[in-house]
């Protein structure tokens, strides 16, 4: 269970039938049809992750429930550019779990070790193609759940990126509307 301020990260199907004021069985009927991503446990039970919920509820037009906006949703933050981290840090600080990272690589394995609810790249680094890394994540089964947003001077890659698989293309430099965008996809919003 949650702790107070702590965000539940997992849902039971009894849960997001309360949320949508469904029965049991259409959440099943739903999950079996690919229309909501869910995982199940070893015991084959169903289970959803928060962002997923989120995404799902917005889709079909139904409210928020408040247990989806508790606590703060965790964000890796890849960006080479040290003064870039600094920057967003700042900015992102007191709505996210904000994890920076400088180093390519282990931002990475950290990705595929913690699955943050969305991860926040620049395209022009020097060690990481920013393309090749949204689309292993989303073709992973592992990260395939965590959100990109691509936060970049390279506006002109912004389709290229969302083709990819990122969910958002914020132009740099604009923290501001990056928390937005970031609120808005973690259901986050005041």
């Amino acid at each position: 269970m949650a702790k107070r301020g702590e965000a539940k990260e997992l849902f039971t199907a009894s849960e997001v039938a309360r949320f949508c004021q469904v029965d049991l069985k259409t959440i099943h009927n739903w999950a079996d049809r690919g229309e909501i991503r869910h995982f199940r446990t070893p015991g084959r039970h169903l289970r959803f992750r928060r962002v997923d919920v989120l995404d799902f509820l917005r889709k079909y037009g139904y409210p928020v429930p408040e247990v989806l906006r508790q606590g703060k949703p965790s964000v890796h933050l890849i960006d080479e550019n040290r003064d870039g981290i600094a920057e967003l840090e700042g900015a992102l600080g007191d709505r996210f779990e904000v994890t920076s990272f400088s180093e390519p690589v282990d931002a990475l394995i950290a990705v595929g070790r913690d699955t943050p609810d969305v991860v926040v790249l620049d395209l022009t680094g020097e060690k990481l193609d920013g393309m090749s890394c949204i689309e292993r994540l989303q073709s992973m089964e592992a990260t395939r759940h965590v959100r990109i947003v691509v936060y970049s001077q390279q506006e002109h890659a912004s389709q290229r990126a969302l083709d990819a698989g990122a969910s958002a293309f914020v132009r740099r430099p604009d923290p501001q509307r990056l928390v937005d965008t970031l609120e808005a996809l973690m259901g986050t919003v005041r």
